[in-house]
């Protein structure tokens, strides 16, 4: 009877539409994996070429997952574990924690908790949900280049008043030993706004301060959020928004009014760090204080499901800057920016707009294909003309998932983009925030190809082999000034780096959202002679001194909270 009672109410709760929307980080890629798993093998729908999803989409999924057939043993347990950490944003109870032998409080109090297996304070009652959890990590890392460590630590924390609005905030200090992602570096390690030498300690330490404010409804939300997107599907480095950039301040839409349209804009505040001199000045103390020149972006992206497990999304963006300030037309979310931009600044020069395409197959059971098309600059008459070329990127791929062998998957993904994709000749208007592109990780006149192998033996463990080569080739600014014709750059045709990686990884999900994890990987990064400029000039250019040349790199880490 109780079983019977258990599944009536997990079928219930699967219909729910909720309204509040607290974001999950694009960092909590085991999770995000495992999303997509269940999605592939077509037992809940997502459109995966937008993140971050909400917590409470999440839990639906979770919930509509578990009383699904064919789950391995494996699944229905991750499932579980997950629930018990989601659980806490469902309407379905307003004590999810407060009974747990893991509650300290279970003796005073009926509505919060101190829980010792989710590490954090909670408190629910039928208007307000409030929780509060640490932040805390290290990772670690040596090679013949020596040892790099990596320190972070803070607070993380999300509330929920009635059934519409919620509040998430998240601030994480970093220190680390030597910098791994400065702007010019071809890698995927996320970007920070560095404060370097502070304190004569080597490398450097930087502050992200993430959070928001969003409304939700039945079928859309909307919000004021400093945070990361991701645009694009892919299973290593999107290729229209990455994610990688400091976290910005935006304004997010996002609806789905009905099965077959998913609509998702924002318009954010960029950080240029391109100083406008008119605009600077000399204080009565006699310091100069830089302004940076405003910048903005807004972009669009419309989904269209004809079919179930077939998502065909198109959209646009534009990157644009001196219009004092943020622009109205700019805030129409349904626009197609690059026409506004041809009316705003008729007979000057243009802002720098984007188009892109993307499409995710999931007709057949356990298979994901996908590809994604990005255009910077796209002419017709270069088409036809060998000597010539568009501004693109494009990705393709596809991931295997549980079969033919369960809790094993098998991924690969091909990305190539052309030269002076990303790029600009007006700085201000560059595809960047804080100088780290907004696209793909190997920004222009770049290729990757990438393969994985995952598996997953029990719940909790996540096990994977990688394999990737990228390459970079001829690397030049965007200028019509300096003796060459960028449309006539050489695609791939040169070589100025690459870098070949093998990698093993193991990690272990102790409680939610505390991991340990153990790597090792074998890396062969060069830089090449070209255009004037040394090896060692293009390897310092695009790669850490610790990474550079052949090493052979053992690491570990720990992090409680994202």
């Amino acid at each position: 009877m109780k079983h019977s009672i258990l599944l009536l109410f997990i079928s219930f709760s699967s219909l729910i539409a909720f309204s509040q929307s607290t974001p999950v980080h694009i960092s909590e890629v085991d999770l995000y994996d495992f999303i997509d798993e269940l999605a592939n093998e077509q037992i809940i729908e997502i459109n995966s070429a937008v993140k971050p999803y909400s917590k409470q989409q999440v839990y639906h999924w979770l919930m509509k997952s578990y009383t699904a057939s064919g789950l391995s043993k494996r699944q229905k347990q991750q499932i579980r574990f997950y629930l018990r950490e989601y659980q806490f944003v469902s309407s379905d109870s307003t004590n999810p924690y407060g009974n747990s032998k893991f509650n300290l409080l279970r003796k005073w109090t009926s509505k919060s908790a101190l829980q010792l297996n989710q590490l954090g304070y909670f408190y629910k009652d039928s208007q307000f949900t409030f929780a509060i959890k640490p932040i805390w990590g290290i990772d670690y890392r040596r090679n013949d280049s020596g040892s790099v460590r990596h320190f972070w630590g803070g607070l993380g924390a999300y509330a929920t008043v009635g059934k519409n609005w919620s509040f998430y905030a998240s601030l994480r200090d970093n220190s680390i030993t030597e910098i791994m992602a400065y702007p010019s570096y071809l890698t995927q390690e996320p970007g920070g706004a560095y404060k370097i030498g502070e304190g004569g300690r080597p490398g450097g330490d930087y502050s992200e301060m993430r959070g928001g404010i969003t409304y939700s409804w039945k079928w859309g939300d909307i919000g004021l959020v400093k945070d990361h997107v991701q645009v694009g599907n892919n299973y290593h480095g999107a290729n229209i928004l990455s994610g990688r950039t400091p976290s910005y301040v935006m304004i997010k839409l996002h609806v789905k009014p009905v099965k077959w349209f998913d609509f998702n804009y924002h318009h954010g505040w960029l950080v240029s760090e391109d100083i406008d001199s008119a605009r600077s000045y000399i204080a009565t103390t006699g310091t100069y204080k830089a302004v940076f020149r405003p910048k903005f972006i807004a972009t669009n992206l419309f989904t269209f499901i004809p079919w179930r497990g077939i998502d065909f999304s198109f959209g646009n963006s534009i990157i644009y800057t001196d219009l004092n300030g943020p622009h109205p037309a700019y805030f129409i979310p349904i626009m197609f920016f690059k026409s506004i931009d041809h009316t705003l600044n008729h007979g000057i020069e243009n802002q720098n707009s984007q188009m892109f395409l993307d499409l995710s197959i999931r007709r057949v059971k356990y298979l994901h294909l996908y590809a994604t098309l990005f255009l910077d600059e796209f002419k017709k008459e270069r088409v036809a003309n060998d000597s010539l070329h568009n501004f693109t990127s494009f990705k393709v791929g596809f991931r295997l998932s549980d079969w033919p062998l369960r809790n094993v998957a098998a991924t690969f993904e091909f990305t190539r983009t052309n030269p002076m994709t990303y790029k600009h000749t007006v700085a201000g208007l560059t595809y960047a925030s804080n100088k780290f592109n907004l696209g793909h990780y190997l920004i222009d006149n770049s290729q990757e190809t990438y393969i994985a192998l995952q598996w997953k033996p029990i719940a909790k463990l996540y096990l994977k082999a990688e394999y990737f080569y990228a390459m970079h080739g001829d690397d030049y600014k965007y200028n019509f000034k300096s003796g060459y014709d960028p449309v006539k750059i050489p695609v791939l045709k040169n070589k100025t780096w690459d870098n070949h990686t093998f990698g093993l990884y193991a990690t272990y999900e102790i409680l939610n959202d505390v991991f340990f994890k153990l790597y090792f990987t074998q890396t062969n990064i060069q830089g090449y002679d070209l255009n004037g400029i040394t090896a060692q000039q293009y390897l310092n250019r695009f790669t850490s001194p610790f990474y550079q040349g052949k090493q052979n790199t053992f690491g570990f880490g720990f992090n409680l909270g994202f």
